[in-house]
């Protein structure tokens, strides 16, 4: 067990990274300003990252157990895709989670019950926590090769999506019920987007993903195989040895298939969210003198 803990414990030094540890203030600080000046902003650059890294993994493919790669160069590192992946990550559960901030604002609903009024406020601060503590059992898992990180990660990664399904379904019952010529149209099409993305990933959790990570990780601390790496030479390793392959039989269909499929929706997604989601407000024309349709 002592492994484990020096493990995790050095896994979160990676929250500690310049990478990280700025972003943390600059988005709680700006989450009570005009959006079209703050989340908006933060949208798009979220937004390009997360598209920007997820080209780059569809060239350089790898698997971070394993270090396995699709080509035998220091860009196809395990590690070095890792610290790639952790801001991409972190940008894409920000999007949605800046969005759902944005639409709770927009649909302006209080619900009498205490705790009804403070679920929704904080749900989305839930998401993004979970998948920003998660990159830190994700990073100490490529470095020391244990089972039980990866497996911690994967379930961070459920719960956070968990705790905002129930949201998304809030928030597109009352965009539905606000007929207000088309104002609120955009927050329910987010809605229901984020509603089939939570439902279909929870159940692919649920189903797939969890029962095969946590039996690997207690057969790991059963039998300590695979070995858990520690110490420098580890993190040496992770970065620098790269495992060349392209056969089919190496990487499988299920792999294969799982990213293909991840960068596909998810870089639609992130894309979507850029477009920022939110409600319609009615204006002046200040051309015509007649009132028109602008978002805010």
């Amino acid at each position: 067990m002592l492994p484990i803990v020096l493990a995790y414990l050095g896994g979160v030094l990676t929250i500690l990274s310049p990478c990280i540890l700025p972003v943390l203030p600059f988005v709680f600080s700006r989450a009570d300003q005009p959006f079209a000046k703050s989340g908006l902003p933060l949208l798009l650059g979220m937004g390009l990252t997360f598209t920007i890294v997820g080209a780059y993994r569809t060239v350089f493919v790898s698997r971070y157990a394993t270090q396995m790669a699709w080509f035998d160069t220091l860009a196809n590192s395990s590690l070095l895709i890792r610290g790639f992946a952790l801001l991409a990550e972190v940008s894409f559960s920000g999007q949605f989670a800046l969005a759902l901030i944005q639409a709770n604002r927009d649909l302006a609903t209080e619900p009498t019950a205490p705790i009804a009024r403070r679920f929704p406020r904080r749900a989305p601060y839930v998401l993004w926590g979970c998948i920003t503590l998660a990159q830190v059992f994700a990073t100490t898992g490529v470095i020391t090769k244990s089972e039980l990180c990866f497996a911690i990660e994967e379930t961070l990664w459920f719960i956070g999506f968990l705790t905002v399904l129930p949201l998304a379904a809030l928030q597109l019952r009352r965009a539905s019920a606000m007929r207000d010529s088309g104002r609120f149209d955009p927050i329910r099409r987010f809605a229901l987007v984020t509603v089939l993305w939570c439902a279909v990933y929870c159940t692919w959790s649920i189903c797939l993903n969890l029962p095969t990570v946590w039996p690997a990780a207690v057969h790991q601390l059963r039998t300590g195989v695979p070995e858990i790496r520690l110490g420098l030479s580890a993190v040496r390793d992770a970065l620098l040895i790269v495992h060349e392959s392209k056969a089919w039989g190496d990487w499988g269909f299920g792999f294969l298939f799982w990213q293909s499929s991840y960068f596909s929706v998810c870089v639609w997604l992130s894309i979507f969210l850029m477009s920022a989601p939110r409600a319609r407000h009615e204006g002046p024309d200040r051309g015509t003198g007649r009132r028109a349709s602008r978002r805010i």
